[in-house]
């Protein structure tokens, strides 16, 4: 495992920001004590148990996978951490929206892998580099466990042709993969030990291998832009106020959830999965209501 990166009281150094617009990525970054995740993932664990066969309006992966801080104070919470805001800001600015949130689980033994691909393709949000993905590590992220593989430099390519395959065993909604072949030397295997996390640009090629080990891999990915970002392919887009001000108006401020499941989230959280669907389904062969529900990507 790489040893965490030293920050200036918290926050990212010039060097650290340099080699992230170089290599698209950074890593490993020291958020909470190893106990603290722990703490988080033990809760997350428990609302699973509580809530599986429960009477939600979708299923429960539905809503773990796809703007998780809607609808599950735990992750609004850790989205708005300011230890996590802290490093973000060193890249997007002191004015931070989450536009998502998501927890993606590898169950352990299992064959699933996340074919190599491009965040932003499926956004509508273009080429932007106002947005930035932090991954948090709630167990460990290692090679055995399916941790994510980034390719270095590859966010300064556009956005690159990707060919939907639908594949059972590709944890994407799309089974998407880029349209480039990728070398192993190429790869930079990102491992995170518990209450770690690394940051990337959506740009950036990355994708994961299956889960060999023992252990569940659970990861928080959290989507952050900036008031700069723009929607352009849906009729309106949401976010969420994690830090600073918004004074652009292009997307509509979401509130963070009163409770776990609550009846006015759950409706809220519907209304934004609907709207996405137009960026998310751009290009789908399949008809759309196919796509109601499913996340762009899953890392």
């Amino acid at each position: 495992m790489p040893q965490p990166l030293s920050l200036d009281h918290g926050r990212l150094t010039e060097a650290q920001k340099d080699q992230y617009w170089s290599e698209g990525f950074l890593f490993p970054i020291q958020i909470m004590p190893p106990e603290e995740a722990s703490g988080i993932r033990a809760e997350l664990e428990q609302i699973e148990q509580d809530w599986m066969a429960s009477d939600l309006p979708k299923p429960l992966m539905t809503y773990k996978r796809n703007h998780a801080h809607m609808v599950m104070p735990l992750a609004a919470k850790l989205a708005r951490d300011p230890r996590i805001l802290d490093a973000v800001e060193g890249i997007l600015g002191p004015d931070l929206m989450i536009w998502s949130a998501e927890f993606f689980i590898k169950e352990p033994h299992t064959k699933h892998v996340v074919g190599m691909h491009q965040d932003l393709t499926y956004w509508g949000l273009g080429e932007t580099s106002d947005q930035v993905t932090a991954w948090v590590a709630l167990s460990p992220a290692t090679v055995d466990s399916g941790c994510m593989d980034f390719v270095k430099g590859s966010h300064k390519n556009p956005i690159m042709p990707h060919n939907d395959t639908f594949a059972e065993t590709n944890l994407l909604s799309r089974g998407q993969e880029i349209a480039v072949d990728v070398r192993d030397e190429d790869k930079t295997h990102i491992e995170l030990q518990p209450g770690q996390i690394s940051l990337h640009h959506g740009l950036t090629f990355h994708g994961s291998g299956p889960n060999v080990s023992d252990d569940r891999r659970i990861g928080f990915a959290i989507r952050y832009i900036n008031p700069n970002a723009r929607q352009e392919v849906a009729d309106r887009d949401y976010a969420m106020m994690a830090r600073g001000t918004d004074t652009s108006g292009a997307f509509v401020h979401v509130p963070t959830p009163s409770g776990l499941f609550a009846t006015e989230a759950l409706a809220l959280h519907h209304e934004i999965q609907s709207e996405q669907t137009k960026a998310l389904a751009q290009g789908l062969k399949k008809d759309v209501s196919l796509y109601q529900g499913l996340g762009a990507a899953n890392d």
